[in-house]
């Protein structure tokens, strides 16, 4: 079982390279692809479009939280399962977790279809733009049983060592997004029904790709029978709750931010936020492919007790995530014109508008990265209550709080809120992990 002697054995600098980088060029290469999403949809669909996709993505990303949660919450609870060498235990919780996920996905995809007009009026989407925005998120509801595997499937993936096979096969899902997303919006003229159906197909095809992986002979975790066990669903909820709050959280915030910006500025306000979560839609799965990919090496040695391996596995961490950061706020603060290009004309009063909210929004990244390593710390070694208490910090509660404090500067203030909760946020969690490491006291 390839993936005992990777975690237990492997250097820790070198297991850094060989897990963290690949993960972050798989999610880089995701993060590419989404903000193309963006990109492909404002040029090719115009303004309209453009703030229906924004208005609809908090949902459906949403609706992938909850196979988020049980792939990240059951993933944590193996990894140190195989670092006790419990390999049955770990089969069995892993094969529980997916048929959680297609029941759970099939009941989301339901109450999604049928509820759809419902969400998107109460959230102010009238029009034309409620017309664009209901079909949009009635495709991802239909395909739901078929798709949410996919954000699941990559933990596992990792967790058995096909840390390059999981890379390769993000690289190859965002290819393929773009590739059908271009032929089904520009040779083919759909609306924006067209780019939620080439991401639909996308998804289930390398979903049938990954799990193709498991009935191999060298995989550490193979589908076996399994009973619904009490401890085995605790486990997955627990480890996993972090995650579903910071998606849940940050969605609902993003659904209240869509809302306060179509009456504070209209179309032209929520389009400008657009631009912002497309940005962060780059920046955050990378930092995300950096930290997960070293989850199951944390979560592997904490189970095996090598204590010493984790506190320089997390070190490095740290590092890589705050140079990746610094980096990501440099490049938006020299190019601010050049990338509010990229999705509206320069001439119009939009990209008036974008150009300040561009350079508030990249001092979130200045900050940003300290919260997120010491999130996915605590998430891998099963210390919930701090991972969740992070996650809401930074998704929800000081964004919702900042709101009224910056409430006088109208728009401006909404751009702010980012990068306000990104600093309270990380001295928090400076805050919890000096804690963690005073009471628990790692050894050298």
């Amino acid at each position: 079982m390839e993936n005992i002697s990777f975690f237990e054995k492997t250097p820790p600098l070198k297991l850094f390279f060989k897990a963290a980088i690949p993960g972050s060029i798989g999610m880089l290469a995701s993060a590419i692809y989404l903000f193309l999403d963006g990109v492909i949809i404002s040029r090719l669909l115009g303004e309209i479009a453009f703030a229906a996709f924004n208005m609809t993505i908090p949902i459906v990303v949403l609706n992938f939280g909850i196979s988020d949660l049980i792939g990240i919450g059951s993933s944590v609870s193996i990894a140190i399962l195989l670092g006790e060498k419990r390999f049955e235990k770990a089969s069995k919780l892993f094969s529980l977790s997916c048929f959680i996920i297609f029941i759970s996905s099939t009941l989301s995809g339901v109450i999604l279809f049928f509820f759809a007009p419902n969400i998107l009026h109460l959230l102010g989407a009238t029009g034309e733009l409620a017309r664009q925005s209901i079909k949009y998120l009635r495709v991802y509801a239909l395909f739901s049983p078929l798709t949410t595997c996919i954000f699941a499937v990559d933990n596992y993936l990792r967790i058995c060592g096909k840390i390059k096979f999981s890379m390769f096969l993000n690289i190859f899902m965002s290819f393929l997004c773009i590739s059908l997303e271009i032929l089904f919006l520009y040779f083919f003229k759909f609306e924006l029904i067209g780019a939620a159906l080439a991401n639909c197909i996308a998804f289930f095809i390398c979903t049938l790709i990954a799990f193709s992986q498991f009935f191999k002979n060298d995989s550490s975790l193979k589908f076996c029978n399994f009973k619904i066990e009490y401890t085995y669903l605790k486990s997955i909820f627990t480890n996993g709750m972090p995650t579903f709050l910071n998606n849940v959280a940050s969605r609902i915030t993003n659904i209240l931010f869509n809302y306060l910006l179509l009456y504070l500025g209209g179309v032209s306000a929520v389009s400008v936020y657009g631009i912002l979560m497309c940005i962060e839609a780059f920046i955050l799965p990378v930092l995300y492919g950096m930290c997960d990919a070293l989850q199951p090496a944390l979560g592997y040695n904490w189970g095996a007790k090598n204590y010493s391996r984790v506190k320089v596995i997390e070190k490095y961490c740290l590092i890589a995530s705050a140079i990746t950061s610094i980096v990501t706020s440099s490049i938006i603060f020299l190019f601010t014109e050049e990338i509010a290009s990229l999705f509206i004309p320069q001439r119009d009063d939009t990209f008036t508008l974008a150009i300040p909210a561009l350079i508030i929004f990249a001092t979130t990244y200045l900050t940003r990265w300290l919260s997120f390593a010491i999130q996915s710390f605590m998430s891998a070694i099963g210390k919930f209550h701090s991972a969740t208490f992070i996650s809401l910090c930074v998704t929800f509660i000081f964004p919702i709080l900042s709101i009224p404090l910056l409430w006088r500067l109208k728009l401006t203030g909404l751009w702010w809120n980012s990068s306000i909760t990104s600093i309270l946020t990380g001295i928090l969690s400076l805050f919890l992990l000096k804690k963690l490491l005073k009471s628990f006291k790692l050894k050298n």
